[in-house]
């Protein structure tokens, strides 16, 4: 399902680039840019035309599903340089980034921030933004600072004690870049080694040497870019990165005895499956949650098939794990407009069946299981379910492979009301009549996170059996310690008190 269909958005994304060696280099870093923009353009979702990514120390903006191509060699020009970062946002004042920073989904700092030592200074904002306020509190002077010369560090320290979580900060002062992750790693943030020219098209070799280093939200668009996966920021972590290399500053802890609070939404649905949370790659994890789906809402049907695309991992898991035959009964329409736009019920209705084709031979009097993501206030999945009715299905169970969303978010993510959601209504009892299935059943909470921590739990134990401390992807031993998922939108249970 798509995010704007469902109401749940991401609401930016985090990318920078810096060229190792001497300067001036052979990289094109503002291609390296737009490139590793491209592969993050599923983040960013927002209902309105001013959608757009905001580069942070460039000269233009590039419109938020451009391909490389729509990038001017003029505008290219502009923005030769060796160090940029940028983020993916609303270009709006509420929303958009401020000075030389960016910053990756940040609703529970802002309202950290809003008690924090800038308004007890007198210090006024402008804005409702997030970025603003970590703009702000980057410029106050702390109490560490002893002399006139600005101590980032310090400066950064001062800004996680204020605002334990929940962020992803790219900043950049003169030619380092600081990549700053919340205590609880709620956002994610993962750095990558370019690859030199000359070494490419050779994936056997191991080189040590570097054309430069990019660090962004997610993994999946570093191919693209030509750049291998190095490591996850740990949670905490203040990393240094410059021309010179990538070097740890300090680990902030978290409050004694929380655990790691990840954004479970990341796996179920917001991330490209070919990125790499915690070692383990998204798609994997999705076709686990199938496979635990399968276990826990078995059902006599004829064939599995799925709500393309994001669910296709989960329904070939719940498949296989059924031995039921995986059939494509949909097919998507890529060149068809968002449903969301369409000024009424009956016109959003017409959209899905114009989104949607329906491949009738595949399914024609057989009982089918549609496997989605996620349903968050139904008003997609319904249409779908009498679509594929009335073009012959026998029956259509619906299997969702995450549990219901019952609570908001406030660690970033952009989810409807409490009372919109689909799970907070009386109809939510009589759900499959609703929608009009012939059943309809979500994973757990347990099966979802059991399905998550899984591969994680067996390299701990690998690890902990050879009796030895690894450097796995950068990480040692204590990057397996206090493994912790953020379920507060199923479970109302929030890593940190709030405090309004």
């Amino acid at each position: 399902m798509d995010m704007e269909e469902s109401g749940m958005r991401e609401e930016c994304g985090v990318f920078g680039c810096i060229a190792s060696g001497e300067w001036p280099t052979q990289l094109d870093v503002p291609h390296v840019i737009t490139a590793g923009l491209g592969g993050l353009q599923h983040r960013p979702i927002t209902k309105g035309p001013k959608e757009a990514a905001k580069l942070i120390k460039l000269v233009t903006l590039l419109q938020p599903r451009c391909s490389g191509q729509e990038v001017s060699q003029a505008a290219m020009w502009r923005l030769r340089g060796l160090v940029y970062i940028c983020v993916l946002a609303d270009v709006m004042q509420s929303s958009c980034p401020c000075g030389r920073g960016a910053a990756d989904n940040c609703s529970a700092a802002c309202e950290y921030l809003d008690g924090c030592e800038l308004l007890r200074h007198g210090i006024g904002l402008y804005t409702s933004s997030d970025s603003e306020m970590i703009t702000q509190l980057l410029a106050y002077t702390p109490p560490q600072e002893r002399d006139n010369t600005p101590d980032w560090v310090a400066r950064i320290k001062n800004l996680m004690k204020e605002a334990p979580t929940a962020y992803s900060l790219l900043i950049m002062h003169r030619d380092v870049i600081y990549a700053v992750r919340d205590p609880y790693g709620n956002r994610p943030l993962c750095i990558g080694r370019l690859i030199p020219a000359s070494d490419m098209n050779d994936k056997e070799k191991k080189s040590s040497e570097s054309a430069g280093w990019v660090v962004s939200s997610e993994s999946g668009n570093f191919l693209s870019i030509g750049a291998r996966y190095s490591h996850e920021v740990k949670p905490g972590e203040i990393v240094e990165i410059s021309r010179h290399g990538v070097r740890t500053l300090d680990t902030i802890p978290r409050s004694e005895g929380d655990p790691v609070a990840f954004c479970i939404f990341e796996y179920v649905y917001f991330a490209r499956p070919d990125s790499i949370f915690e070692g383990q790659m998204v798609y994997t994890v999705r076709y686990r949650c199938g496979q635990q789906l399968a276990i826990e809402a078995p059902v006599e049907a004829d064939l599995v098939s799925t709500v393309p695309e994001s669910a296709t991992p989960a329904a070939l898991g719940y498949a296989a794990k059924s031995g039921l035959p995986y059939v494509e009964v949909l097919c998507k329409n890529r060149y068809v407009g968002r449903t969301f736009i369409q000024p009424n019920m009956r016109l959003r209705q017409l959209g899905v069946a114009k989104k949607f084709g329906v491949l009738t031979d595949n399914f024609k009097g057989k009982r089918v299981v549609l496997v989605d993501d996620s349903i968050v206030r139904g008003n997609t999945i319904s249409p779908i379910i009498r679509l594929l009715k009335e073009s012959g299905a026998k029956e259509v169970h619906i299997r969702v492979a995450s549990p219901p969303i019952k609570y908001p978010c406030f660690m970033g993510i952009n989810i409807p009301t409490k009372e919109e959601l689909i799970a907070n209504k009386p109809e939510f009892d009589r759900l499959a009549e609703y929608l009009g299935a012939n059943s309809v059943m979500y994973l757990s909470v347990e099966g979802l996170v059991s399905s998550v921590q899984q591969d994680i739990k067996f390299k701990k134990q690998k690890v902990q059996r050879h009796d030895i401390t690894i450097q796995e992807n950068g990480n040692g031993l204590e990057c397996f310690e206090k493994t912790g998922h953020c379920t507060a939108c199923l479970t109302g249970q929030y890593p940190v008190e709030l405090e309004w």
